[in-house]
């Protein structure tokens, strides 16, 4: 599967452009704030119904105009052609259509069209809180599970609702325990799916993440990847019993699948203190090389990888070997960006492999050349 035609309208500093795409490598290469970025956006925005740099979907659109729309034509196996529309208008609710049909569920598109981003943003995985490496995860699994996708949708409702009755009973000062019961119930049957299925996932995903990892690196490292919930060692019963009293006080529930979190360790350290800027790197990228082979293995076709900006901090070894990495047979169509032309020449110059550079210039996309070498 990959993105033939890609065109777009309006979307953040361009007013239109329309690409012709290698099925295989496409590289985009201009300055900073050239809007090389937001073409690797607007190509995320139609696998996940959303931009993966700011999820206000109105903030991207161009300025002065009151819309934008995104169009892409997939080829899938046997030649058959997906036609993925996106339709964004300022004060109105978001258009998806695929093949002309307007989807009811957003939801019901995610894990069509599989894809990975990799970002500097993904440092963020490292750097902040838990709250951005439990969505990494959910983003995963509901890419190739759909059940895991409405057990999260569901828990996030029961959880709305249980925090919504604490701060009532807060406000109002009273107490109705068959109320909260309701809610308790809920989140104990689907905190369980959650986190049973959060489990086999990081049990089957670590090894690849470590292949990964020592493919980029050398193997001069050993990383760990360890998935953190306290339901791994209580019940969701008991915990939200002993911890009644403090959800009180505080207003929210301060126990279940939405508190768990990835622990990640470089030589058995935490590697937000001890890793350098070039292992942190190369940490979150094997994540996402590992995420795009997991689901390689569970597709029928190759997902769509990203590769945003990622040579910054990268020594030449590491950059070759990410390069090595891509072109092999494992991957399907690569899209990456970069602010240096002659080392994307370069990276290109000793092969064969299908390809397109692109320059871009103030929200101008000029095709350099057909690619071949």
């Amino acid at each position: 599967m990959y993105l033939k035609q890609l065109k777009f309208t309006n979307f953040k500093n361009y007013q239109e452009a329309d690409l012709s795409l290698s099925p295989r490598i496409n590289c985009f290469i201009g300055q900073n704030g050239a809007g090389k970025t937001n073409v690797l956006d607007a190509i995320y925005y139609l696998s996940f119904c959303k931009s993966y740099f700011n999820q206000i979907d109105y903030q991207n659109i161009r300025h002065t105009e009151d819309f934008f729309a995104i169009h892409g034509d997939y080829v899938r196996q046997k030649n058959t052609i997906d036609k993925v529309h996106c339709l964004i208008k300022k004060n109105q609710s978001k258009q998806f259509k695929l093949n002309e049909k307007k989807y009811e569920r957003l939801a019901d598109h995610i894990g069509l069209i599989p894809l990975v981003m990799i970002s500097p943003y993904d440092r963020d995985l490292i750097n902040n809180g838990s709250e951005v490496r439990r969505k990494y995860i959910d983003g995963v699994i509901s890419q190739f599970d759909r059940h895991y996708l409405n057990y999260l949708l569901d828990y996030n409702k029961a959880l709305a609702q249980r925090n919504a009755l604490l701060k009532q009973f807060a406000e109002k000062h009273y107490f109705d325990e068959i109320s909260l019961e309701i809610w308790d119930l809920k989140l104990i049957k689907l905190g369980h799916e959650i986190v049973e299925k959060r489990k086999a996932f990081v049990d089957a995903f670590v090894p690849i993440f470590q292949q990964y990892f020592n493919l980029i690196s050398g193997g001069n490292e050993t990383v760990e990847l360890n998935y953190e919930s306290l339901l791994c060692e209580a019940k969701m019963e008991d915990l939200l019993k002993e911890n009644l009293a403090k959800d009180r006080a505080i207003r929210y529930t301060s126990v279940g699948a939405h508190k768990d979190d990835l622990d990640f360790l470089i030589d058995g350290f935490p590697v937000k203190k001890y890793g350098s800027q070039g292992q942190q790197k190369s940490y979150v990228i094997a994540i996402k090389l590992a995420q795009f082979e997991f689901m390689r293995k569970l597709k029928t076709f190759k997902p769509i990888l990203l590769l945003d900006d990622i040579f910054d901090k990268l020594d030449n070894h590491r950059v070759e070997q990410l390069i090595r990495l891509v072109s092999e047979e494992n991957f399907g169509q690569v899209f990456i960006t970069d602010t240096q032309r002659e080392r994307v020449e370069h990276l290109f110059e000793s092969t064969a492999m299908d390809h397109r550079l692109f320059e871009v210039v103030r929200g101008q996309i000029n095709e350099i050349n057909n690619g071949r070498v």
